[in-house]
């Protein structure tokens, strides 16, 4: 049985298992997130790469930029337990959260925005006389929205 931490993992394995292009961890690497060891032009990736990479995806997924998933990386090995590493990501993570229930309350206004201006087009008319658009339940004129 082979210890996990030496466990070697190719660039197809790693895309393979993460649904990621070769091309994509290629990426990684060229902005310092992942250091696979060379061999010619082998790259072997070792589980701490491994973990990295999952790291990486999660964070792409829940919005944070590279940049701020390279400085969390490397907080891992402050040799402090990872103790400032996840202070850090805990306060990043909030700090998100918050970001993200602010666009949902904009997006939430514009919803109801969008549907408020929906319902009156609805509701509107040419009158037939005057050609002005009505309100068609109660007759009265409606601001112009256009020609």
């Amino acid at each position: 049985m082979t210890n996990e931490r030496a466990r070697r993992y190719t660039i197809k394995q790693l895309s393979s298992e993460f649904d990621v292009t070769p091309r994509t961890l290629r990426y990684y690497e060229d902005q310092g997130l992942l250091s696979p060891e060379r061999r010619g032009q082998h790259r072997i990736y070792h589980a701490t790469d491994r973990i990295r990479l999952a790291w990486i995806l999660r964070g792409r997924r829940v919005g944070f930029s590279l940049a701020e998933i390279g400085e969390m990386l490397d907080l891992y090995d402050l040799g402090d337990g990872r103790e400032t590493q996840r202070a850090v990501t805990i306060e990043r993570c909030k700090e998100r959260i918050k970001a993200l229930e602010a666009q949902r309350e904009d997006i939430n206004a514009t919803l109801n925005e969008l549907k408020g201006f929906a319902d009156l087009i609805s509701t509107m008319t040419r009158d037939s006389d005057t050609g002005q658009w009505i309100h068609a339940d109660t007759g009265e004129p409606v601001a112009s929205f256009g020609p």
